[in-house]
């Protein structure tokens, strides 16, 4: 009997992956967000900004003071480096 892999999910509110407990997205999530929006970058670079905001909103629930910076590099920063790689 095969199990299949748990997928890289965050846990809201805290935006920690399901899975492995790294920040969300770690680069397993990131790995299979730009597989599952192959060719269809900017529909994946709209859906890193609502997480980014509905992570923002939790923070700020939490009562936390949120580094919008990190934040932005965690959910954005990134999308560059992935376009680059499929050139």
């Amino acid at each position: 009997m095969t199990t299949r892999p748990r997928p890289h999910l965050p846990m809201r509110p805290a935006w920690r992956c399901r899975n492995c407990a790294a920040p969300w997205p770690c680069g397993p999530a990131q790995l299979a967000l730009v597989t599952e929006f192959y060719g269809h970058s900017i529909a994946l670079a709209f859906y890193l900004a609502a997480s980014l905001h509905e992570a923002i909103d939790d923070a700020y629930g939490l009562g936390l003071r949120p580094d919008l910076s990190a934040l932005h590099a965690r959910f954005l920063g990134w999308l560059s480096l992935a376009r680059r790689s499929h050139r």
